[in-house]
């Protein structure tokens, strides 16, 4: 009897789009050839507005098109924005002044994690992640079998990819914050945003180590990331780098971090882990705090509006094209196609949990800071999203909340 589950289904099942029937008639290694570019048009055309195109576009040919991110040189952003210097040092923001205490009181060395713990990829007793955080059975389906041993080895390149992208990420933080630190302008929130500096060289600090000393392997900068850092550099808004960075990159990293968190065996990472969310947790505060008054007070119509497109595009960004092309490119380029691989990420079921978690953090924040308006609400809708945005707000949690929903089970709605 035949089962009607999505993973018994052909990998050509899904519509192509109307590029990619255009391209159909290419000859197959050719049609791989072009799919990157083929991507990369998609997405910048489905962006609405010309603001935020204007805004991502110049990054996204960067990043997509040209592939400045891979090219195994050091990146030059050119940065546009205005120092802020208060000379009569106000205290002017008395909840970022607590939250302020509370980051000095909470930094953490690195050195005094667990280094000495032996960390082996291949060890199927204590697995870096499940069988199933991937759709293993999928690809047996579909003729790309792997055996026991080669199933570890990819789950060694999977966690290797997140942590890289986790890396890179924080380097863009560490920057972003500095930026941000010279740029806002209030005082409470340059004394805080001291404090961040500190956190994100930190995470730069262990991520790496953990990389280079217990996982033995580094990839590139993930496209899509380079373009939203690209994209928060050459940014001189003070406000968009909030956005950008406290809000939206940040809210990725939380859930990232969640589910790997909950999934991983491994103790030296949940312990990394662990100690790097606490403080992601009080960065997403920051930008609640930062952003709340000056979005919904301070700003034209327009100006929201703006804001609101350009955050509605990353979340889309981040929730369809996180597609681990780098380690696609390492087991099946050539044998595989990217449509294929494609369809394998998003019916893996760690996806489904790594964007309920990212969503489940990022959509309360956006409507905390007044971006959730009756005009956009229905856009969320139809992209499956809104109902992710009832929870708690960054700023309505404790440390304390964060652990505890760290170490509740995940209950998946169907």
């Amino acid at each position: 009897m035949e089962t009607s589950s999505p993973f018994s289904r052909p990998p050509q099942a899904a519509a192509p789009s109307r590029l990619a029937k255009l391209t159909s008639l290419l000859p197959a290694r050719m049609r791989e050839r072009v799919d990157p570019y083929l991507e990369a048009l998609e997405l910048l055309a489905e962006i609405r507005s010309p603001q935020v195109l204007r805004s991502l576009g110049p990054s996204g040919l960067r990043g997509l098109l040209l592939k400045r991110g891979k090219q195994g040189v050091p990146t030059q952003i050119l940065a546009h924005h205005r120092a802020h210097f208060d000379w009569g040092y106000p205290e002017d923001q008395p909840e970022m002044h607590d939250l302020f205490v509370r980051a000095k009181q909470g930094q953490w060395d690195g050195d005094s994690l667990p280094w000495h713990i032996s960390v082996d990829p291949e060890n199927p007793e204590v697995p870096l992640l499940p069988r199933d955080f991937l759709a293993m059975d999928l690809l047996k389906e579909w003729g790309y079998a792997l055996n026991p041993k080669e199933e570890r080895l990819m789950i060694h390149s999977v966690v290797s990819w997140m942590l890289s992208q986790f890396l890179h990420g924080e380097q863009g933080a560490l920057f972003a914050a500095a930026q941000v630190t010279e740029a806002v302008q209030f005082f409470d929130g340059k004394l805080y945003g001291s404090t961040q500096v500190m956190d994100e060289g930190r995470h730069v600090e262990v991520f790496s180590r953990y990389l280079d000393s217990k996982l033995g392997k580094l990839y590139h900068i993930n496209d899509n990331l380079f373009v939203i850092i690209d994209a928060l550099m050459s940014d001189g808004r003070w406000d968009m780098k909030f956005l950008g960075m406290q809000i939206m990159v940040e809210g990725l990293a939380l859930g990232a971090f969640g589910t790997l968190y909950r999934l991983t065996s491994e103790p030296l990472l949940r312990e990394l882990l662990r100690m790097v969310i606490l403080d992601e947790a009080r960065h997403v505060h920051y930008g609640v705090l930062a952003l709340r008054e000056h979005i919904t007070k301070q700003l034209s119509q327009k100006e929201r509006e703006e804001r609101e497109d350009w955050a509605f595009e990353v979340a889309l960004l981040m929730r369809n094209r996180f597609m681990a092309y780098e380690v696609y490119d390492e087991w099946f380029a050539g044998r595989m196609p990217r449509a294929t691989w494609r369809m394998f990420i998003d019916r893996s079921p760690s996806m489904r949990e790594f964007r309920h978690v990212m969503f489940n953090r990022l959509m309360p924040n956006l409507r905390e800071i007044g971006l959730l308006s009756d005009r956009i609400r229905p856009r969320y809708a139809q992209a499956g999203l809104l109902h992710y945005s009832e929870g708690a707000a960054a700023n309505q949690l404790t440390a304390k909340d964060v652990i505890r929903d760290l170490n509740t089970p995940l209950v998946l709605p169907n």
